[in-house]
């Protein structure tokens, strides 16, 4: 009886510990660390949720790019971060790509790292430069079977949401198109409107202002359904490739042995923001779908996206060095 009370007296104690913890997380700042570079969609929604959280939460929230290695350089930077939700991680499925792409990184990703929240996802659009003759889908696939290996396609780096579409589509358009990697989304974004290369799937969210401008010409989108930013713009899967789709996802790690308190803490927080129906309506104007998870909701769905990309990884044949 006498080592049943201590137990409970030892549950009880864990307990006003842990909620402890939470109540008084932060105390001090918190970092955000991107792993890509400025400009892109992980930094502009990062800075977005940063804003909010410093609000709702009363510390700051900093956000910090380190771009590198295909993500991979400020990744590790926050899986040897102490463990104690001060240094968060702002990924996106460049990550669960990754875990087959690149088989020697320093970190595997759910080792190393609890999830958070996920915070939205987006459409991609297949853009290419005015001066590629081809004004639909289905000519863009003729001209390219035509001169194979003649035109190539921009991403922001191997393992990249944009790389990996355009892997995708080689292989289910079953052309031979080069790919052109940059070392950021904007530098492949310039790269297309340059006429340096001849085509890019890019994210709704960041390339639709081109297209309306008519800097590029948008060749499709890559969702199940049309975009509602670009309602007039088919599906590449409604144009000549049958069950196309992707999309860039972006949400929120930690360090493993962050304390379940302050990972269900933020993921409240996160939840509270992009739920806000004024969020929701202001994001589908971008492109952008809000997405609501519990942690481990969270945890089954990039379990998830992992064993979908190693699929489509050995299907394309992608290389990091492509």
């Amino acid at each position: 009886m006498r080592s049943v009370t201590k137990l409970c007296a030892a549950l009880a104690i864990a307990l006003v510990g842990t909620a402890a913890i939470a109540e008084e997380y932060p105390a001090r700042p918190v970092k955000l660390l991107v792993p890509f570079a400025a400009g892109g969609p992980a930094d502009v929604y990062a800075r977005f949720l940063a804003q909010r959280l410093q609000e709702s939460m009363g510390q700051p929230f900093v956000v910090e790019d380190r771009p590198g290695g295909g993500a991979v350089l400020g990744t590790e930077i926050v899986a040897k971060s102490a463990p104690d939700g001060y240094t968060l991680l702002v990924m996106s499925n460049t990550h669960t790509v990754n875990e087959s792409l690149l088989p020697n990184r320093p970190y595997q990703l759910l080792r190393d790292f609890v999830p958070v929240a996920p915070i939205n996802y987006s459409d991609l659009v297949m853009v290419v430069n005015p001066s590629v003759k081809a004004t639909s889908l289905a000519e863009f696939i003729a001209l390219a079977k035509a001169q194979p290996g003649k035109l190539n396609y921009a991403s922001s780096g191997p393992g990249t949401p944009y790389h990996m579409a355009g892997e995708l589509f080689k292989a289910m358009a079953g052309v031979d198109i080069v790919h052109v990697p940059y070392k950021e989304s904007s530098a492949a974004r310039t790269g297309v409107l340059a006429g340096q290369v001849d085509m890019m799937l890019d994210a709704v969210t960041t390339m639709s202002q081109q297209v309306a401008a008519g800097k590029v010409k948008a060749l499709g989108t890559s969702g199940k359904t049309r975009s509602a930013v670009m309602p007039d713009t088919p599906t590449i899967a409604e144009s000549g490739v049958p069950g196309y789709e992707a999309t860039i996802w972006l949400g929120v790690m930690a360090p493993k042995g962050t304390p379940p308190a302050i990972v269900n803490r933020l993921n409240a927080e996160i939840t509270k923001i992009v739920s806000r129906p004024e969020v929701k309506a202001d994001w589908e104007k971008q492109g952008a779908v809000a997405m609501m998870m519990t942690p481990a909701e969270f945890g089954q769905y990039l379990g998830d996206d992992i064993v979908k990309w190693e699929r489509i990884v050995k299907i394309s044949g992608a290389q990091p060095d492509k």
